[in-house]
This record gives C-alpha cells, structure tokens and sequence, in this order.
C-alpha cells in the first residue's frame, strides 16, 4: 500500500475523524484519544492499529492475540481437567524452551505494538501539559504487559536450568503397591570428601492416587541394615551390614563409595543407591529414588523460602566445638533457639534439625520430622510465587537426585494433593520403639509396623485390614502395638515406644521454666554449661523434641 493510498480514509470514514485523523479534533479529545489507544494496546493487542493505524499489522496482531487467548483458555482446561500433563509440559526441557521462546516473542511484538502506538498518539499534537501523562500511561502499560511477558520467560528459564542441575535424565519409576517412596538424606558436602555420611535418612512414602503421605525416619547409628534381594551389596554382605559397632547404616555410603563402586557400574553415585538399597531391605518396601540434600543448600532454601514458623516444646543449643569426639562433650553453645514460637531462618532452622547436645538422636530426628513438615506446609503456591528466583537457585544445592525430571509434573502434581492431609509418621526408635532398638532390630517387626502405616495412609479400609493382622507383642523389651496411630507421654514430658506418631501436633505447652518456676533464660542455661552441670542441662532441654509447625 502507498502513502498516498494509506492517506486516503476508508469508505465510510470522513477526514475529521478525530480516531484517525486526530489533527481536525479538539485538544481534550487528543488527550482522550491517547490514552483509549494506549489502553486498547494493552487490552487487545492490535485494536489500536485497526481503528487508527495500519490495519494489516492490526489483522496480524489481532490474529496473534485470538491465538494466545485461546491457548489460555485451553491451558486452564489443561489445568482443570489433567494438571500433571500441565505440570509435565512445563518442566520438560524441549516443551519450557519452546514456551520461553513463544513469551520472548510475544513480549517483543507487543513492545513493538506500543510502539508504534505512540506514533499513532502524536504526541506533538497533544497539549503540553498531557504529554507526560499520556507518556507514562504507556510506559506502564509497556512495563505491565511485555515485561510480565519478559519476566515470565526469565523465571521459566531459572527453573528450566534448576530442574536440569538436579534432577536425571534417566528413566521414569513406577508406584509399587500404589505408592512412591523416596529416600531423603541430609549431609554435609564437600570437594575433599570421598562419599558422605549420611546426618539424616527419611523415606517420604506417597500414594500414587491420593497424595497421602507417610514419613519413615531411619536413625543413621541403625545397626546390621539388611540390603534388598537385588542389591550388589549382597555380594559383600549377605547376611546384612555387620561388621561391628563401626557398621552403621550412614556409614555404607562412604564404604561402597571407597571400596565397592565397582558394584555399580554406570550408576552415577554408587553410596547413595546402596544406602537407598539398605533402608529398602530393612524396611521392607521398594523405595524407587533418592535426594541428597547438602546442608548448606537445605539453609539457603529456608532462607528463600522467608523461613519457617515452629512451635518448640524446649531449648535447643546450637553447639559450640566438639571437645571429646568419644563422648560428644562440646564447648560453650553458640547460642540457643528457645523453647515455644520461633521464625527460623535457614542457619537457625539447620541447626534446630540437626543439634543433638544434651539429647538423643530421637529428639534430633523428630525435629528433623517437624522441620520438614513446617516446610511442606509453608510452601505454598504465594510463596512459591514470589520466591521463585531464590528458591530455584536455592534447589540446585540439592547435591544429587536419580529422580528423572520427566516425572516432575506427576510428582509436583501429588505434593499439591498432599498439602492440608494428614501425614502420618513413624521412627524406627524412640517414640516407636525402644532406644536399644536400632542396635539390635527385629526387622520382620520393622516390616510389620511400616506396613501398618502406610495401610492407614492409603485409605481407613485398608488400615483396618492391616490392623487386625498386626497384633500387639512385647520382646526383649520392645513394646509394640496395633491401633490408632497417636503417640503417648510419659511423665516429664517423655514418649512411650508403644506407639507410632502422627504429624506433629501443637497440643504440649513448651517447658519455659525449671522446676522451681525460674524462667529459663539463654544466660541461665549457658551458667549450668560453664559450671559442668550436664545433667541439669539434660533435664531443662528434655522437651526439646517436642515440636509443631504453625
């Protein structure tokens, strides 16, 4: 087309149009005329050009912007109707680099629409005084709609490369018994070190249908770990991993790292599948993939999450340096997280799940339980919004996971149905079973009581059938029951090993003063470290496994 010809009005249209020839028109019907095309721009792309300017890049636009809504309208439906397909699309590397490409695209185009718009505006024929806010009106609107474009294309392409750094390639796993299990292990990383030990082992069990969760701590001194029947490490031991108080379950990660990675030829991180292949033969279930988190990495996802809120039942030390590595005697405690409400940052957080001063490894591990709980709970979709930079960043800490990333959308999906249920819970030690227990376990017990409660967290029918078949039995002091899943206390503020526990609950009062009625105090505590008097300090702190997410 011409210049002359795109001078001419169309049939129909008179040169004192004032929408397309704004020079015949008045000056506040310029100004309103500016600020309707602007809107329109923003609104629906193209409208503007059709009306006032160029009506073929007005078609094409107006082509580009029926698309888009359409593929929105269908996205919702996806989202309605099969929200892990959604999810799946999202998080596969070809499909989110597509979809960035498309946002890039689209953010650029309608950049070039406002543009292009405000040479349609002329802004020499407006009056002084409009100019400005007819001007900031656009950059706004040019801000809202292409850089939300732009900025979403940025954060797809943040959490593209996180889902690549952690998770694997490799094949997709299939529910057994209706269900998911996965290893979580908690340890320290490092350049100079040759396999880890292991500080926490959980197994995170999902119904694959349901969502319903169940989390299975594993205490790290656990003793004679019996591996599945299709472990290399059978090969070594195949009675089970004794070879003495030296062979504890957190220790296989750094021995098959060292000596027997020949094993596990082609496998990416031999110690972690052969830890992951010992909690599956002493629990007695199939658990399909493991995550390795770094310490250091599970504080900076705190941190970016804005921390986490959790009621404490006692104080908890942060400790100083170790003094007797035989004995486990530290120095003067760094500090103290006190007993009651708290907001944990990530370096606080950490070392409420990992301190063990004063306590056992059960209170460790039920706070550990509570820490993992409060960050289930916290995540959600708001958060997770408006974090999402951080918290992506913060996930590529995650050292190593054999979970493959097409699975992703699936796995996302089961977590949203997992948020508000139940989580039931279980310790293979105090409060379930006694403290001599992982030194010397009956592992068909284990077996009996892990499928207990994944029974009652896959539906109350097939609790009920399970829980007729495991009966109540008492051996060599180890106590343990059928029925409901609640957990018992014992004067002081102790637990019984006769039950297992639920998710955490907040019905205990945090023990905030001593016997006498003397408010505990961080100076108070810190007096009875510097005079010796551990036991004091063990009966203040005793509590401190007590713990609830708010």
């Amino acid at each position: 087309m011409s210049r002359r010809e795109q001078q001419q009005p169309p049939a129909g249209v008179s040169m004192t149009d004032p929408v397309r020839f704004p020079s015949a028109a008045s000056e506040p019907m310029r100004t309103k005329r500016g600020f309707v095309l602007v809107l329109m721009t923003l609104l629906v792309p193209g409208s503007a050009q059709i009306v006032a300017g160029d009506r073929r890049i007005g078609r094409i636009a107006l082509r580009v912007t029926l698309a888009v809504w359409a593929l929105l309208v269908a996205t919702v439906l996806l989202a309605v109707l099969n929200r892990s397909l959604l999810i799946s699309i999202l998080t596969n590397p070809f499909a989110s680099l597509v979809i960035i490409l498309v946002l890039v695209a689209l953010a650029l185009g309608w950049a070039l629409l406002f543009i292009n718009t405000l040479r349609l505006i002329r802004p020499v024929l407006l009056a002084p005084k409009a100019r400005p806010a007819v001007g900031i009106a656009l950059v706004l609107a040019l801000i809202l709609s292409s850089g939300t474009l732009g900025y979403a294309a940025y954060l797809l392409n943040v959490g593209r490369n996180a889902i690549g750094s952690i998770f694997s390639a490799g094949p997709s796993i299939d529910p057994v018994d209706g269900r998911y299990n996965f290893l979580m292990m908690g340890g320290d990383a490092g350049d100079d070190r040759t396999g880890r030990r292991p500080d926490s082992l959980s197994v995170l069990s999902v119904d694959a249908k349901t969502g319903q969760t169940a989390i299975i701590s594993v205490p790290r001194n656990l003793q004679n770990a019996q591996f599945s029947e299709d472990s290399p490490m059978r090969q070594v031991y195949p009675d089970g991993y004794d070879c003495g108080d030296g062979c504890l379950i957190n220790a296989i990660n750094t021995e098959v790292t060292n000596e027997h990675a020949d094993l596990y030829p082609g496998v990416a991180d031999p110690g972690a599948q052969a830890t992951l292949e010992a909690v599956s033969g002493s629990l007695g279930i199939t658990v399909q993939a493991y995550v390795l988190v770094d310490m250091d990495g599970f504080a900076k996802l705190i941190d970016a999450m804005g921390g986490i809120k959790i009621k404490a039942g006692g104080w908890v030390p942060i400790s100083g340096e170790t003094i007797d590595e035989a004995s486990g005697i530290h120095g003067m405690p760094l500090g103290w997280i006190p007993a009651g409400d708290n907001t944990l940052d990530g370096y606080h957080a950490l070392w409420y799940g990992r301190s063990r001063e004063f306590v056992d490894d059960y209170a460790r591990i039920a706070r550990q339980q509570c820490v993992q709980q409060a960050m289930l709970k916290q995540l959600d979709p708001a958060t997770l919004l408006s974090k999402f930079e951080d918290i992506a960043s913060a996930g590529t800490k995650v050292v190593d996971s054999n979970i493959s990333s097409t699975q992703l959308g699936s796995f996302v999906d089961l977590a949203i149905k997992a948020k508000g249920q139940e989580v039931k819970r279980l310790t293979i030690g105090p409060p379930d079973f006694d403290v001599s227990f992982s030194t010397v376990p009956d592992f068909e017990v284990i077996h009996g009581k892990v499928d207990q409660l994944l029974a009652s967290a896959s539906g109350p029918q097939a609790a009920a059938q399970l829980d007729s078949m495991v009966q109540a039995s008492a051996t060599g002091g180890r106590l343990q029951a059928s029925g409901p899943l609640q957990p018992a206390a014992l004067p002081g503020g102790g637990w019984s090993p006769a039950q297992q526990t639920p998710a955490p609950s907040s019905d205990f009062t945090p023990v905030t003063t001593t016997p006498d009625g003397e408010p505990i105090t961080e100076e108070l505590l810190n007096q009875l470290k510097r005079q010796g008097d551990e036991q004091s300090l063990r009966a203040l702190v005793a509590t401190n496994g007590q713990c609830a997410p708010l």
